[in-house]
C-alpha cells in the first residue's frame, strides 16, 4: 500500500530528540506539516497550513499528530474533504478546553469537535500525561470512533519521554495500517 505519512506537530513543534522527527527522517514516505509559528499558534492559520499541505499531496495519507495538532485534525476533518486520508494516529491529545491542563495559547482550539472521524484512528496517550486526563482521551477517542491505546506511564510522550524511534509507535501504527486494509 502506497501512502505518505504525514507528520503533524503540536505546540512549539517536535525537536531533534522527538520521536516524530525521527520517525521523519527513517520514513521515505513521510512529510511534515510547517507553520508559522509554532509557539503562538492560530487555529485558521494551522488549519491553512495544515490544508494546502494535504493539498500539495498526490495520492492517500496517514496522519500522524501529536499533542495540539490532535485538535487541529478534529478540526480539520470536520470541515474538510478526507477521502485522502487513509487513517489517523493521535498521539497525545492536549485537553484544550480545560485551563488546567494546556496553556492559555491552546484555547482558541477549543472547543475539540467530537463528531466521529471518517477514517480509521488510534488515540494513544500516557497514563500520566500531564496535558490531559486518562478519561478525558478515552472519551474523545469514544466520539471520533477511535482505538484507545494506553501506553503506560510515559509522560506526555514527547522529547522529555526519550522515545527515540518510539518502537511501540511503530508497532501500533502497524495495527492502525492493518485496520486499514481490513475495511479497504
Amino acid at each position: 500500500m502506497k501512502y505518505t505519512l504525514l507528520i503533524v506537530p503540536g505546540l512549539g513543534n517536535s525537536g531533534k530528540e522527538h520521536w516524530q522527527t525521527y520517525w521523519l527522517h527513517q520514513f521515505e514516505n513521510s512529510k511534515k506539516v510547517f507553520q508559522k509559528d509554532w509557539n503562538k499558534p492560530i487555529l485558521s492559520d494551522w488549519l491553512q497550513n495544515l490544508n494546502s499541505t494535504i493539498e500539495s499531496i498526490d495520492g492517500p495519507i496517514i496522519i500522524v499528530a501529536h499533542s495540539l495538532a490532535v485538535s487541529l485534525i478534529a478540526h480539520w476533518s470536520k470541515e474538510n474533504d478526507t477521502n485522502k486520508i487513509l487513517g489517523a494516529l493521535l498521539v497525545a491529545p492536549a485537553d484544550v478546553d480545560s485551563p488546567l491542563y494546556t496553556p492559555e495559547e491552546t484555547r482558541n482550539f477549543s472547543p475539540i469537535p467530537l463528531s466521529k472521524l471518517r477514517y480509521p484512528s488510534f488515540v494513544v496517550t500516557s497514563s500520566n500525561d500531564p496535558y490531559i486526563s486518562m478519561e478525558r482521551a478515552a472519551f474523545m477517542a469514544d466520539h471520533w470512533g477511535s482505538t484507545f491505546v494506553n501506553v503506560g506511564e510515559k509522560g506526555h510522550l514527547n522529547s522529555d519521554s526519550q522515545l527515540k524511534n518510539w518502537e511501540e509507535g511503530q508497532e501500533i501504527l502497524n495495527s492502525l495500517i492493518l485496520d486499514i486494509k481490513k475495511q479497504s
